[in-house]
C-alpha cells in the first residue's frame, strides 16, 4: 500500500467520527412539520386549480357571447383577475382574516398590507398547526377573483370596460372581504352558527347578488325584448369555447371545494378531502343531465347552454356543504341545482333582467339553494340560522353594489351608446376585433 492511499484511509478514520456528529445534528421533521408541509402544499395545488377557473370563466363568456363583444370579454377577465390580486393584498385579505385586530368586533376587520413570512422563515414562528400565510393568502385570493368572474358574464354586451373594473376594485376589496370575515373570519355570522363549506354563499350568492343588481340598473341588450313580450334568443359566437371553459371550471373546483377542507395533516382529512372531490364530481354530473332531460321534456329538443349552466349550478349547490353528503344525497343537490337553472333563465326573461351567460341562476339562486341544504346532511347546521345569514349577506351585497353601481353610473356612465353596442364593444372601447377575418370591414 503506498504512502498517498495510507494518507486517505487515516483522513476518513479520523472524519468518520465527525460525519456521524454532524448527522446526528440534523433535525428530524415532527409531526406538526409535516402537517404543515401537506397543508401548505394543499392550498398551493388547490389555488392554482381554482386560478385555472379563470380560464375557464374567460373561455365561457367569450363562447356565449356574439363575435363582436368577444375581445371586451377577454379583455375584462384579465383585468379583473390582476386587479384582485392586487387588491385583496391591499386591503381585502386582512378585512376578511383580521385574527386578533378588528376594527369593529366581529364586523369589521383589520385595514392592514398583506405581508408574508420572511424567506426561509427566518427568524419567523409560523402556526404549525395550520399552514404558510404565503399559501393561505393565494388559496383565499382565488376565491375573491372568481366572485368578480361571476359579474362579468351577467353584464356583458352593453357595460362600459373602466366602469366595469372600478366595480371590481370595491368588489375584491371591500364587498367580498368585509362579508367574508363574518363567516370565514370568525365574525359574527360565524358565531351564530353559519355554515357554508366553500362559498355557496360567501363566493356563489355576493357574485350573483352583484350581478343582478348591475344587470337591473343597466338595462337588457338592444333587441332582447321585443315591444310585444317576445323574448329574441341571441345565440352566442361560439359553443365549443363555451364548453371547454365549463369543463375547465368543472376542473378547478376540485380545489374549490377540495382546499376548503383546510387541513391535510391526517389520514382523516386526506381520506374527507377525497370524498369531497367525489361529491362535487357527483353532483356537478347530476345537475347536467337533469338540465339535459329537462330541456328534452320540456322544448323537444335538449339544450346545450343549459346543459352547461346545470353543471355549473351543481357545482355551486354542493359548494356549501361538499363533505357530509353521500353520493346518492349529492345527486339528489346537484340535481336540483340543474333544475333551477332551466326554470329560472325563463323567468328572469320574464322581468325582463337580461343575463348574457346565465351567471344569476346558477351562482345566485343554485347557491342559495345549496346554503339552504346544508341541514339536509349536516345535522349542525340550522334551518333558520342558514336562512337568516343568507338574508343577511344578501341584503349587504345589494345595498352595497347598487350604491357603487348608481355612483359610476351618474359619474362616468356604465352603458355604451346604441351605436356602440350595435356595433360592438370589441372596436367601440377597444378597437380591436377577436375575429377581425369575420368583420364586414
Amino acid at each position: 500500500m503506498n504512502s498517498m492511499t495510507k494518507l486517505g484511509l487515516a483522513a476518513t478514520l479520523i472524519a468518520l467520527p465527525q460525519l456521524g456528529l454532524a448527522q446526528e445534528a440534523d433535525t428530524t421533521p415532527t409531526n406538526a412539520d409535516i402537517g404543515f408541509i401537506f397543508t401548505t402544499f394543499m392550498f398551493l395545488v388547490s389555488g392554482f386549480l381554482v386560478f385555472f377557473m379563470a380560464a375557464g370563466f374567460a373561455m365561457l363568456e367569450a363562447g356565449l357571447v356574439r363575435g363582436k363583444n368577444v375581445a371586451m370579454q377577454l379583455t375584462k377577465n384579465m383585468a379583473l383577475f390582476s386587479l384582485a390580486s392586487i387588491f385583496y393584498f391591499v386591503l381585502g385579505y386582512n378585512l376578511m382574516y383580521p385574527g386578533d385586530g378588528w376594527s369593529i368586533q366581529g364586523i369589521l376587520g383589520a385595514f392592514s398590507i398583506t405581508a408574508l413570512e420572511p424567506v426561509g422563515l427566518a427568524g419567523a414562528e409560523p402556526d404549525l398547526t395550520y399552514a404558510s400565510v404565503g399559501s393561505d393568502f393565494f388559496f383565499q385570493l382565488m376565491f375573491c377573483a372568481a366572485t368578480a368572474s361571476i359579474v362579468s358574464g351577467a353584464v356583458a354586451e352593453r357595460i362600459k370596460l373602466w366602469p366595469f373594473l372600478m366595480f371590481t376594485i370595491v368588489l375584491t376589496a371591500v364587498i367580498y372581504p368585509v362579508q367574508a370575515s363574518w363567516k370565514w373570519g370568525g365574525g359574527f355570522l360565524h358565531d351564530m352558527g353559519f355554515l357554508d363549506f366553500a362559498g355557496s354563499t360567501v363566493v356563489h350568492s355576493v357574485g350573483g347578488w352583484a350581478a343582478l343588481t348591475g344587470a337591473i340598473i343597466l338595462g337588457p341588450r338592444i333587441g332582447k325584448y321585443a315591444k310585444d313580450g317576445r323574448v329574441v334568443p341571441i345565440p352566442g359566437s361560439n359553443l365549443a369555447l363555451a364548453t371547454l371553459g365549463t369543463f375547465i371550471l368543472w376542473l378547478g373546483w376540485f380545489g374549490f371545494n377540495g382546499g376548503s377542507q383546510l387541513y391535510m395533516d391526517t389520514a382523516g382529512n386526506v381520506a374527507d378531502i377525497s370524498r369531497i372531490f367525489s361529491n362535487t364530481n357527483t353532483a356537478a354530473a347530476a345537475g347536467a343531465v337533469v338540465a339535459l332531460l329537462l330541456t328534452q321534456l320540456m322544448y323537444k329538443k335538449p339544450d346545450l347552454t343549459m346543459i352547461l349552466n346545470g353543471a355549473l349550478a351543481g357545482l355551486v349547490s354542493i359548494t356549501a356543504e361538499p363533505l357530509t353528503p353521500s353520493l346518492i344525497s349529492s345527486v339528489l343537490i346537484g340535481g336540483v341545482g340543474g333544475a333551477i337553472v332551466v326554470f329560472a333563465v325563463p323567468m328572469l326573461d320574464k322581468f325582463k333582467i337580461d343575463d348574457v351567460v346565465g351567471a344569476i341562476p346558477v351562482h345566485l339562486f343554485a347557491g342559495i339553494w345549496g346554503t339552504l341544504a346544508v341541514p339536509l346532511t349536516n345535522s349542525d347546521a340550522s334551518f333558520g340560522t342558514q336562512i337568516i345569514s343568507i338574508l343577511i349577506v344578501g341584503a349587504f351585497v345589494v345595498v352595497a353594489s347598487t350604491v357603487v353601481w348608481l355612483l359610476l353610473k351618474g359619474i362616468f356612465g356604465l352603458r355604451v351608446t346604441e351605436e356602440d353596442e350595435i356595433n360592438g364593444l370589441d372596436m367601440a372601447e377597444l378597437g380591436m376585433e377577436a375575429y377581425p377575418e369575420f368583420s364586414k370591414g
